[in-house]
């Protein structure tokens, strides 16, 4: 039988097929913190953290069988709302350079660039990609 962390760790592993997905005891362990939400389903969903004032995007992830359907950025509101809620007043997140639909998703709900890092991410083939740093006020 497969649960709800097995569900996110086979979407994630799909929607991030360049690089590592996250496995579902990395999922389980996220989940049991008190400071991490999830907003969505296993077909998109953002995983999100507040500590203090400040929130961050985990990770966000469409099933490829889902995307260019409005998913993520209802998601993403869902986090900003949740986040809000919860006491935090800004949010950030990080995203691959090279990952124009996502960059288009941040910049479209209101994130922008703050910092990078470089050769941060590696790919499956090997390349180094930065890592844009996005902020938003909630």
């Amino acid at each position: 039988m497969t649960g709800p962390a097995e569900a996110l760790a086979a979407t994630h592993a799909l929607a991030f097929s360049d690089t590592r997905g996250w496995s579902a005891d990395e999922f389980r362990g996220l989940l049991v913190d008190p400071s991490v939400f999830l907003v969505g389903d296993a077909a998109c969903f953002v995983l999100g953290r507040v500590v203090v004032d400040e929130a961050e995007v985990l990770t966000l992830a469409t099933h490829p069988d889902r995307r260019r359907q409005g998913r993520a950025r209802v998601a993403l509101e869902g986090f900003a709302q949740e986040a809000a809620t919860r006491g935090a007043s800004t949010a950030f997140l990080e995203v691959a350079a090279d990952n124009e639909a996502a960059l288009s998703l941040y910049r479209g709900a209101g994130f922008t660039e703050v910092a990078r890092r470089r050769k941060y991410y590696r790919k499956s083939e090997g390349t180094q990609v930065d890592a844009v740093i996005l902020r938003r006020d909630l």
